[in-house]
């Protein structure tokens, strides 16, 4: 009975409305919840475009969510960046080989601190980090060939504590992680291709946030909570 009510939730969500709920609420700077699959992460992320991420999301994130607090940002501007894939730069047998259950790699790049901020951790750095991240993010979609691994150099240093995610080239046709639903969701708002996510962690059991107890929280408070496969089929149409 469990397995057939989440069906029929999920179901609810594959809806044009929900989608367009969405879109509006990252136009509008606020977060959204999405869940991914149930064969993949099985998880739930807050999702926020990056360029209207105050300190009081950052405390939202960390509170309320509890997962690690990363930026996405796309190919283009990952290559505009300079970043590697983390996979690729360490040199450690731990690094050699990957045995992902839900994927065949690690999107995770360099973590970094704007160099205006301090220790980096703090609500007010991490802030300022993740919104600078946004404003070089437009910068290097507007002139990429000025926008050199130099130029990002200037104003961020790794490590550091905003930990950065290399979106796939072709974003849902080739992969479907939260980093590339986030992208997704960023460019149909029109935003730039700069979201922040982190997954809901469950403070009682440990292991994550179920889908109910997701839906509940964005129902409490008055955001919208949307399913991967939602999102898939609305934005590879």
């Amino acid at each position: 009975m469990q397995e057939s009510t989440y069906e029929s939730q999920t179901e609810m969500h594959h809806t044009d409305s929900s989608i367009a709920d969405a879109v509006a609420a990252f136009e509008a700077g606020e977060p959204v919840l999405i869940h991914d699959f149930d064969d993949r992460e099985g998880e739930t992320d807050i999702v926020y475009p990056a360029s209207d991420v105050a300190p009081e999301d950052v405390v939202r994130l960390r509170k309320d969510a509890g997962g690690l607090i990363c930026v996405a940002v796309s190919d283009g501007v990952a290559d505009s960046f300079g970043l590697p894939f983390l996979e690729d730069e360490i040199d450690h047998p731990s690094a050699s080989s990957h045995d992902l259950a839900y994927d065949s790699r690690s999107s995770f790049s360099l973590p970094v601190n704007h160099r205006e901020t301090f220790t980096g951790i703090t609500d007010v750095d991490r802030a300022l980090t993740i919104t600078e991240l946004a404003t070089s993010a437009q910068k290097a979609i507007i002139e990429p060939a000025e926008y050199t691994p130099d130029v990002f150099a200037k104003s961020f240093r790794s490590p550091g504590h905003v930990h950065l995610l290399r979106g796939a080239p072709n974003l849902l046709a080739d992969r479907k992680g939260h980093t590339e639903l986030g992208l997704a969701l960023a460019a149909e708002a029109d935003l730039p291709p700069a979201v922040v996510v982190c997954e809901m962690l469950d403070h009682t059991t440990g292991v994550a946030t179920t889908p109910t107890d997701a839906k509940a929280y964005a129902a409490a408070n008055d955001l919208v909570y949307v399913e991967g496969q939602a999102l898939v089929e609305a934005l590879t149409e």
